[in-house]
C-alpha cells in the first residue's frame, strides 16, 4: 500500500461539500478571564479553503454552490467532519450547514 501525502491544496471536495479553515476559538472572555481549552467552545466560523462542484439535480445538472473561496462563513456548531492538518484544524461541510456568509 502506498502512503499518501494530504495537505490542503490536495483536498477536493466531492458534491455540495465545502472545506473551511476554522477560525482560533476565543482565549479570553469579554471580562478577559482567560478560558482554559476545556472551557472553550467550538468555533462557528472559518473561512472557506476549498468547494465542490455542486450537488446533482435529478436531471444530471450541477447546481452551483453559493460559497467561493475565501468567504467567511457562519456554520451550525456540531456539523460536518473535523480534519486537522499541518496543526491547523480544519472542518468538511455539507452547504446545507453553512447558514451565513459573514463580511
Amino acid at each position: 500500500m502506498a502512503a499518501i501525502s494530504i495537505n490542503v491544496s490536495t483536498v477536493k471536495p466531492l458534491g455540495d461539500r465545502v472545506f473551511v479553515k476554522v477560525s482560533p476559538s476565543e482565549e479570553k472572555t469579554a471580562g478577559g478571564i482567560l478560558l482554559p481549552d476545556t472551557a472553550k467552545e467550538k468555533p462557528q466560523v472559518g473561512e472557506v479553503v476549498a468547494v465542490g462542484p455542486g450537488k446533482r439535480n435529478d436531471d444530471g445538472s450541477r447546481s452551483p454552490i453559493e460559497v467561493k473561496v475565501g468567504d467567511k462563513v457562519l456554520y451550525s456548531k456540531y456539523a460536518g467532519t473535523d480534519i486537522k492538518l499541518g496543526g491547523e484544524d480544519y472542518v468538511l461541510l455539507s452547504e446545507k450547514d453553512i447558514l451565513a456568509a459573514v463580511a
